[in-house]
């Protein structure tokens, strides 16, 4: 039997709330949650960035700005995403290009694809550190992963540095290296499924289909990493916004709580905000003035990101 490969390429889409960091999830007829998939179309586009582009805006009404690609996931356990690629051979292999795009905000999605906007901690509560270190770390995580390593000290390891058990630091950038982790542990859902195994007790995060959450994962590490030396943060702004909203976006992106006064200096040295001159209103606070990223001067410049000091040592 002859086995076909096809591509297809998986869309996190993020934007910020309120300082709440979202991606668009679609429904899979299995009920289990999914990144946006579309087949790559070589007859129709001469890229695959050209072919995303078209299948996104044809599907959500979205007119994609900032995108980077992230990784190929062409595992040969991945699933056919048959709802999206129902032509494919029953024998098919999916190869999975993944990308990250920053929208300015979580507008409403075209009528004709149902999907919607769903805080990305869902799938990782134990990322969100902005009110401090989640309890379920110490109180479901760690127990588990001690029983997981015991006897093996490089396991042990892995899962101290990871999850910052005894006393490690806590490093924001390692959201993959967490989420393989609990994968191998088996302390997710998805690998019970893949291994065609029964759901065990506990299972930590909402699943996703196929490799989904791996793809989110491995976003989330970029994005968390490549604020801190491009100015990447601000395609998540609109044209205005307040210095509260720009670090609580920030914050968001990163699951931690930023010292204030320390952000604004850092902020300030960089020369990538200026002030307009207008003020927010319609909040019922102290007005505060609004900013706006000086585009046409970065782009002159090697731009530099965010520095992101922390409030508390977590």
């Amino acid at each position: 039997m002859t086995l076909s490969v096809l591509i297809g390429l998986s869309a996190v889409m993020v934007a910020i709330d309120d300082g709440d960091p979202l991606v668009l999830i679609t429904t899979r007829e299995t009920g289990e949650d999914a990144l946006p998939f579309g087949p790559f179309d070589p007859e129709r586009h001469r890229t695959f960035d050209l072919s995303l582009r078209g299948w996104v805006r044809e599907q959500t009404g979205f007119e994609l700005g900032y995108v980077e690609q992230l990784y190929t996931f062409g595992d040969k356990d991945r699933d056919t995403p048959e709802a999206t690629l129902a032509d494919a051979p029953p024998a098919a292999r999916v190869i999975s290009v993944g990308y990250l795009a920053l929208m300015p905000d979580a507008a409403p999605t075209g009528a004709a694809f149902e999907a919607r906007w769903q805080g990305w901690y869902r799938y990782f509560p134990w990322e969100d550190h902005r009110n401090g270190r989640p309890a379920m770390i110490d109180g479901e995580l760690a127990p588990h992963l001690y029983t997981w390593a015991a006897g093996n000290p490089k396991r042990l390891d892995r899962a101290r540095i990871a999850f910052g058990l005894d006393g490690a630091r806590w490093v924001e950038e390692r959201v993959l290296e967490r989420y393989e982790l609990l994968y191998e542990a088996g302390l997710v859902a998805e690998c019970a499924r893949d291994a065609g195994l029964p759901q065990p007790a506990v299972t930590l995060g909402a699943p996703m289909a196929s490799d989904h959450r791996r793809i989110l994962a491995t976003a989330l590490s970029r994005l968390r990493g490549k604020i801190k030396y491009r100015p990447v943060v601000f395609e998540l702004l609109t044209e205005r916004f307040t210095l509260s909203s720009l670090q609580r976006a920030v914050e968001g992106i990163l699951g931690l709580s930023l010292h204030t006064q320390n952000f604004r200096r850092a902020l300030d040295k960089t020369g990538l905000v200026e002030g307009t001159g207008r003020l927010e209103t319609g909040t019922g606070g102290r007005p505060a003035e609004l900013y706006a990223f000086r585009r046409d001067y970065v782009r002159g410049i090697a731009a530099p990101g965010l520095a992101t000091p922390r409030k508390t040592p977590d």
